[in-house]
């Protein structure tokens, strides 16, 4: 393992923060760990841990910041360390650093988790060891010491974690699309492009980065590939909607590029049943059907999830915490007859929306008020679709929870 630090601070300690000092541990590293909860179980961290209030103190002798995903740019200890001039890096370029193995990244603003899973299904189908990291839920840094050095990584990689990178490199990189997202965050549509386009920054000839077709142009010098959701494939996904179909096209890019056959390609295309929580049909009670896409987290992939029920009337649960986006694109998105639910803080900006579009809506309050008002409404043919366009942390501690209380929900009717 390459030495990096002799002394370093790891920020944030949910399950990215303590895969990076478990890393750096193994490493021989000295490691420090903060976070601002002060109530955080921090049973089996291997570091001397300080919680709560921050302190610059903590910084003494420190040549190198780790900073979890959900730690922000501004956040008191990253800002202290670029006053000193330590170093900061995500947990994802600390993994890159660790890490032998080729890196398949990919991110985009929506559609990362399904083409995750489904580039790693057609590894599995192909026999090619590769392991499935990132964004997905299993930290990058949780694979040093784990994984064989040859094995491919198919790594998804958020903004969060692509901030704050300067030698990650993966051999091919996967960018879906570029919409507005993480506003609130990044401040600004340009600083958040900027993020996401740091994938290819330092791919070289050899390297290839998977792009939309027309998209304009990129940094690094890899070799360009575009796809679109028209390409011909090697089958048919299963998994439905217009958005997979280009989700599978630029997986198949990839896979292509990596060497799988187009057997084990087409296999996987036909047998992937898609990710938990994004447009996940979780029921049909009285011939409506119930689907949880609670990974819909912002503007773009609500109208997504919309668009993929032609024909079918949707009673559709929105809101949580907003992201500065605009919500007018989302109204537009509704057809004649669908009705909204609003919960959560955006409740009013949506509403605002909703109106100006003519959308029928309930202020709901919350899911389960949302979800019984409309399981009311609905009649056979009808579709009740959890795509809130928001964040969950306003009422749920995870987008994964909040379709975990969903399906609950619906399981009860």
């Amino acid at each position: 393992m390459p030495v990096i630090s002799d002394h370093a601070l790891v920020v944030g300690l949910a399950r990215s923060g303590r895969a990076a000092v478990a890393a750096l541990h193994a490493g021989g590293v000295e490691v420090a760990a903060y976070d601002a909860d002060a109530g955080l179980d921090t049973a089996g961290v291997a570091a001397t841990i300080s919680l709560g209030k921050w302190d610059d103190v903590l910084l003494d002798d420190v040549d190198l910041l780790v900073k979890s995903p959900g730690v922000s740019a501004q956040a008191p200890p990253v800002a202290a360390a670029r006053a000193r001039g330590v170093p900061v890096i995500s947990e994802v370029e600390l993994g890159a650093r660790l890490l032998p193995n080729p890196i398949l990244g990919v991110t985009g603003t929506n559609g990362k988790t399904t083409t995750t899973a489904l580039l790693g299904a057609m590894f599995a189908a192909a026999g090619v060891q590769a392991e499935v990291a990132g964004n997905i839920g299993r930290p990058l840094t949780s694979l040093v010491g784990a994984s064989a050095a040859d094995a491919w990584i198919v790594c998804e990689l958020s903004s969060f974690q692509l901030e704050d990178t300067d030698t990650l490199q993966p051999r091919i990189a996967i960018l879906l699309n570029l919409e507005p997202d993480h506003l609130d965050r990044h401040g600004s549509f340009e600083a958040y492009s900027e993020a996401k386009l740091r994938i290819f920054e330092n791919q070289d000839a050899d390297d290839i980065a998977i792009v939309p077709r027309g998209f304009g142009a990129l940094p690094g010098a890899a070799r360009r590939i575009e796809f679109d959701g028209r390409d011909p494939l090697p089958a048919e996904p299963l998994i439905p909607g217009e958005h997979n179909r280009e989700n599978a096209a630029a997986a198949v890019a990839a896979a292509r590029a990596a060497g799988i056959p187009a057997d084990a390609i087409a296999e996987a295309l036909q047998s992937f049943p898609g990710v938990e929580h994004r447009i996940e049909e979780v029921a049909t009670v009285a011939g409506v059907r119930y689907v949880n896409d609670s990974k819909a987290t912002n503007v773009a992939a609500a109208v997504r999830a919309l668009a993929s029920f032609p024909g079918a009337r949707k009673l559709v649960v929105l809101g949580g915490r907003g992201k500065a986006e605009p919500y007018a694109p989302l109204a537009e998105a509704f057809a004649p007859g669908d009705r909204a639910y609003v919960i959560g803080e955006a409740t009013e900006a949506l509403a605002a929306a909703l109106e100006s579009a003519g959308v029928p809506f309930d202020r709901s309050g919350d899911l389960a008020t949302a979800v019984a008002a409309a399981s009311d409404e609905a009649r056979e043919g009808d579709v009740v679709l959890l795509s809130p366009a928001c964040a969950s942390f306003d009422q749920f501690e995870s987008y994964e929870q909040r379709g975990q209380e969903f399906r609950k929900l619906v399981q009860k009717l």
